[in-house]
C-alpha cells in the first residue's frame, strides 16, 4: 500500500521523484490553461510562465491528461507532472473533491515506479486533503499477486518487468497538526486500503477464492479489528432450511456459506444491515452462459467484497453505529447435482420459488441473506450484488441502479452515492411487473417479464424483507468490473464499488443526519 504523509514543506526544496501540480481549463472560448492553487511557487519558479510552457507542449487542463516536464533549476525533484482537473471553477467556488480525486488518482497511476512524489494540488479544506488521499491511494492500486516472473532476471531479459505502484504520496498545502486535516487523511486511508482489499477479492481467481476461501479471509480480518464472525457452512445452511444458498451451490463441489460480521458499538443508536451477493464464480448454471460471457464472471461477488470491506472500514473508524454484514457466498456450477430448471426452491423465509433460470441465481442467495437479516430488525437493510445485465443495459457500465420500498431512503443513498463520487440512478419498482413472476407451482417464480429485467429482480428480493424495514437495492452490474483502459482512480478489474456508498451511508447514519 502507497504510504502518505502531509506535509508543509515547500515544493522547491522537498526531495522526490516528482512534483504534482494542477492544470484546468480557463472559462470561456478564449481563456487559456490556468495553474492551479497550490502551484504557485512551481510557477514562480518557472518566472510565472508554467501555464504558456505546458500548452507549448500542448497540454489543455483536460480532465486525465497528464503532462511531465523538467523541473527547474534548484528543485531537488527532477521532473514536474501536471495534471488537469477540467473546467476552472466558477467565482467564489473551488474544485470539487471528486474532481481532486479523480486528478490525484491519475497522477499516482502516472507514476508508477516512483519511490516518491509530492502534491501540490489545491487544498482548501481537510475534506481537500481526503479526497487526494483516498484518489493517491486508489489510483496508485495493483494488483500483481499472480506475476510471479516480475521481480526475477528472467522477467527483466523477457520484457516482462513489473513495475511497482507509487511507494509515497507527501501531500503539500494540508496541515500536519490539525485534527480535521488528520482525521481526513485517516479516514481516506482506513477507506481505501478496504476497498483495495475489496478489489484484490475481486480480481482474484475462482480457483483460489471459492466460498470457503472467502470465508476464512472474512473470518481473519474479524479477528484483526474486533468484529465479531459467524460462518454458517453447507450442515448449517441445512439446518437451517437456506434452500436458497443451498440451491445455488448444489451444482459445485465447493460448497456454499453464509457469513455474518458484526461490528457494534456502545454509543451506537442505529443498526444497519449490509447484504451482499457472494457468487465467486458464476457459470451459469444448468442455464449454462454462452461463450464469451463466462470469462470476468470472478468478479460475481463484488457485492459480498463491498459489503465485507465496509463492515471493515465502519469498525476501522469506529462509528458510532451497529453494522451487520451478510455475505451470501456460493459458485454457480453445471453437474448431475446441480439445480434445474422447473427446480422449486424452499427459502429461509418459507417461501417457495420455481427456478426458471439457474442464471438468475444471484436473487435466490441474496433473498435467503436477507430473510435471515430481517430477524435482527435493523433500522434499514442494503443489499449490493452484480444482479443483472439488464441495468447494464440502462444505465451504462459506470453506474449502478438503486431501488427501494422507501423513496426517501432511496434518494438519500442516490445524494451519498454522488457525494463521494460513485455515479448511481434512482430506478422505480412498478408494481405491474411483479405478476410476471406468478408460478403455478410455487409461490414465486425467480424470473419474470424480460423488459425491465433489473427491475423484475428488485421486486423478487422485496418479497423478502421484513415487515416495516426499510430497504434498498444496489445493482453495481455495470462498475463493479471495469474492463476498459483506467480513468481517474478506477483501474482495469475490480473496482470496488458501491464501498464508499455503504461507508458514507454508515458515517451519515452514525451522525443522526438519516432519519
Amino acid at each position: 500500500m502507497t504510504a502518505l504523509t502531509l506535509s508543509t514543506a515547500a515544493a522547491t526544496g522537498l526531495r522526490a521523484d516528482a512534483i504534482v501540480v494542477g492544470v484546468a481549463k480557463g472559462a470561456g472560448s478564449k481563456g487559456g490553461l490556468v495553474v492551479a492553487p497550490g502551484a504557485e511557487a512551481v510557477d514562480k519558479a518557472y518566472d510565472g510562465k508554467l501555464a504558456s510552457v505546458l500548452e507549448t507542449l500542448g497540454a489543455s487542463g483536460g480532465e486525465g491528461e497528464v503532462t511531465k516536464l523538467p523541473a527547474p533549476s534548484g528543485f531537488k525533484a527532477p521532473v514536474v507532472v501536471a495534471v488537469g482537473l477540467g473546467e476552472v471553477p466558477e467565482k467564489d467556488e473551488t474544485y470539487g473533491t471528486d474532481a481532486l480525486r479523480r486528478a490525484a488518482g491519475v497522477a499516482a497511476r502516472a507514476l508508477t515506479g516512483s519511490k516518491k512524489a509530492a502534491f501540490a494540488l489545491p487544498v482548501e479544506a481537510a475534506e481537500d486533503a481526503g479526497a487526494l488521499a483516498e484518489g493517491a491511494l486508489l489510483g496508485a492500486y495493483a494488483f500483481d499477486a499472480y506475476k510471479g516472473m516480475a521481480d526475477t532476471k528472467a522477467a527483466k531479459k523477457n520484457g516482462k518487468d513489473t513495475k511497482a505502484p507509487l511507494a509515497e504520496v507527501a501531500l503539500l498545502g494540508g496541515k500536519p497538526r490539525d485534527k480535521a486535516y488528520k482525521a481526513a487523511v485517516e479516514r481516506a486511508v482506513a477507506v481505501a486500503e478496504e476497498l483495495n482489499r475489496a478489489r484484490d477479492l475481486v480480481n482474484t481467481p475462482p480457483n483460489d477464492l471459492n466460498p470457503e476461501a472467502f470465508a476464512a479471509v472474512a473470518q481473519a480480518a474479524a479477528k484483526e479489528h474486533g468484529i465479531k464472525v459467524q460462518v454458517l457452512d453447507e450442515k448449517a445452511l441445512t439446518k437451517g432450511g437456506f434452500g436458497g444458498i443451498l440451491g445455488v451451490g448444489a451444482g459445485s463441489e465447493a460448497p456454499p456459506r453464509l457469513v455474518k460480521l458484526s461490528y457494534t458499538s456502545s454509543k451506537a443508536k442505529k443498526h444497519l444491515a449490509f447484504v451482499g451477493k457472494g457468487i465467486t464464480y458464476d457459470s451459469g448454471g444448468i442455464s449454462l452462459k454462452p461463450a464469451g460471457h463466462n470469462e470476468t464472471m470472478k468478479c460475481d461477488m463484488a457485492g459480498a467484497a463491498a459489503v465485507f470491506a465496509a463492515v471493515v472500514a465502519a469498525a476501522r473508524l469506529g462509528l458510532e453505529v451497529n453494522v451487520t454484514g451478510w455475505l451470501a457466498l456460493a459458485e454457480n456450477m453445471p453437474s448431475g447435482s446441480a439445480t434445474r430448471p422447473g427446480d422449486v426452491l424452499r427459502m429461509y423465509s418459507g417461501k417457495t420459488v420455481e427456478v426458471l433460470n439457474t442464471d438468475a441465481e444471484g436473487r435466490l442467495v441474496l433473498a435467503d441473506a436477507i430473510a435471515k437479516a430481517s430477524e435482527d430488525q435493523p433500522d434499514a437493510i442494503v443489499d449490493v450484488a452484480t444482479l443483472t445485465g439488464a441495468m447494464m443495459m440502462a444505465l451504462g457500465n459506470r453506474t449502478f441502479g438503486i431501488m427501494a420500498n422507501d423513496d426517501a431512503f432511496r434518494t438519500s443513498i442516490h445524494e451519498i452515492a454522488e457525494e463521494v463520487g460513485e455515479p448511481s440512478w434512482p430506478m422505480p419498482l412498478p408494481s405491474d411487473l411483479r405478476k410476471g413472476m406468478d408460478s403455478p407451482t410455487a409461490d414465486i417464480a425467480n424470473m419474470g417479464e424480460r423488459m425491465g429485467g433489473g427491475l423484475v429482480a428488485g421486486l423478487f428480493l422485496k418479497e423478502f424483507v421484513g415487515e416495516g424495514i426499510t430497504w434498498a437495492h444496489l445493482d453495481i452490474a455495470g462498475p463493479a468490473f471495469h474492463e476498459g483502459a483506467p480513468f481517474g482512480y478506477t483501474p482495469k478489474g475490480g473496482t470496488g464499488s458501491a464501498v464508499r456508498t455503504l461507508v458514507r451511508l454508515a458515517e451519515h447514519t452514525a451522525s443522526g443526519d438519516l432519519g
